[in-house]
This record gives structure tokens, C-alpha cells and sequence, in this order.
């Protein structure tokens, strides 16, 4: 059976390797370009195989850093967002995830390859850059594909909040793991609904500029609160 750390213990582990450096050595920045045709990309791919309801588009910034913080119930959670999102987005994806031709393309279009079994620098400052830029972040908070309820949160997203100087988009995608369809199997049915839901941006700091364990703990805390009652909301607006 596979452990995973506390929140406490993954902050104090992140905060502590990152701290020797503001700025280590760490590959280019993602194209945004290249996120841009990863986005129309998107489109088709989403639009062409489900039906997506789109909702709260318009709260999403239209300029300066901002982080979905998206739940991961399944696969094509990330590419419904990345398709259906205003902006072009760089998801921080599991290095598992690219294998094959997927390892190039994925980078092509600007998505981040990220090692979840350490800290993982490369990854940390290629998403930081993103945000420095003034661009979008795309995480699941919740570290892996579960449940989608943002029950359990690791505390990357708030030390990206933080650090980066990004509001938080919460967004709901609700229908992708109701059902399985009949033609492929863990997919949802073809031209099935799925509704994507964005939130109110929100600004994850405490004002202080306080980047200890204790506050990115409190932080989290604070994150958890507003994406669950996003996710709540969501799924009355939406009937799911």
C-alpha cells in the first residue's frame, strides 16, 4: 500500500528544499503558444466526442497569474478544462503521463511533466515562471485522481498561490465519471454532458507575505474551504 504524507510533512519538505534558492537552474518556460494550440486543440476534441456546458467563463481574468484549481475525478478532466478554458493553460501533469509520442506533444503545448514522488525543482520553477509571466496554472490540488470532492488537499497549490502572487480560479467538472460509455470503455458515453463550472477568483494569502509551513498550512485550509463550497454550489447549479 502506497503512504502519503501528511500536509503538514509536504509543506515542511517543499518549503524546506526550495528555500536554499529563489531562483534555481530549471528548464525553459512553457510555450504559450503552444498552450494556445493545445487550447484550440481542445476544442475539437472536447466539443467533437461530449457536450460540454460551460459556466462562470467569464469570472476567470482576463490577464495577470491565475491557478484552476481543478477537481481530478477522470482522465479528460484536464483536456475538458485546457479545451473549454478563455485562457491557454499549463497543467502540471504526472511524468507517468508521458509515454510515447504523448511525452513530445505534451510539451509542444506548453503542459508541465512533473515527478510526484519528490520535490520535484524543475517542475516547481518552470510553474512559478508561468506565473511570473503572467499566466494560467493548471493543478489538481487533490494530487491524484480520486473522488473529485477536494476532500483531501495537498499543499502545492497554496505555496504556488502564495509564492506566485495568483488568484485561484476554483472550477468544478462534473459528468466526466458518472458512467462509462459503450463504445470506449472508461470514457464517458459519446455526446454525453459534462458541465464545467468556474468560480470566483480568490486570493489564497493572509496579507502577509508569510511563506512558513504554518502559512501555507492555514492557507490550505483556507483554499479548501472556498473550492469545496464552489464544488457544492456547482453541482446545484448544474443539477448533478
Amino acid at each position: 500500500m502506497t503512504t502519503h504524507p501528511t500536509r503538514s510533512a509536504w509543506t515542511s519538505r517543499l518549503t524546506r528544499r526550495l528555500s536554499a534558492s529563489d531562483t534555481p537552474a530549471a528548464p525553459s518556460v512553457p510555450s504559450e503558444k503552444g498552450a494556445e494550440v493545445g487550447r484550440r486543440i481542445g476544442v475539437g476534441l472536447m466539443y467533437g466526442f461530449w457536450k460540454p456546458r460551460v459556466l462562470g467563463s467569464w469570472r476567470v481574468p482576463a490577464t495577470g497569474p491565475v491557478i484552476f484549481a481543478v477537481n481530478h475525478s477522470h482522465n479528460i478532466d484536464g483536456p475538458m478544462v485546457m479545451g473549454v478554458a478563455p485562457r491557454p493553460t499549463h497543467f502540471l501533469i504526472k511524468k507517468e503521463a508521458f509515454v510515447g509520442p504523448l511525452d513530445p506533444f505534451l510539451l509542444r503545448i506548453g503542459q508541465l511533466k512533473v515527478d510526484r514522488d519528490s520535490t520535484d525543482r524543475g517542475a516547481v520553477t518552470q510553474a512559478l515562471d508561468v506565473l511570473k509571466n503572467g499566466g494560467v496554472l493548471g493543478i489538481f490540488p487533490e494530487g491524484s485522481r480520486g473522488e473529485g470532492d477536494f476532500a483531501a488537499l495537498r499543499a502545492g497549490l497554496a505555496y504556488f498561490a502564495v509564492r506566485g502572487n495568483a488568484l485561484i480560479v476554483p472550477v468544478a467538472v462534473l459528468g466526466s465519471s458518472e458512467r462509462q460509455g459503450r463504445l470506449v470503455k472508461g470514457l464517458p458515453p459519446l455526446r454525453s454532458r459534462v458541465d464545467v463550472v468556474f468560480g470566483d477568483p480568490f486570493d489564497a494569502s493572509d496579507g502577509t507575505g508569510r511563506r512558513t509551513r504554518k502559512a501555507l498550512d492555514e492557507a490550505t485550509e483556507r483554499i479548501q474551504k472556498q473550492l469545496t463550497a464552489h464544488l457544492e454550489n456547482a453541482k446545484r447549479l448544474t443539477g448533478r
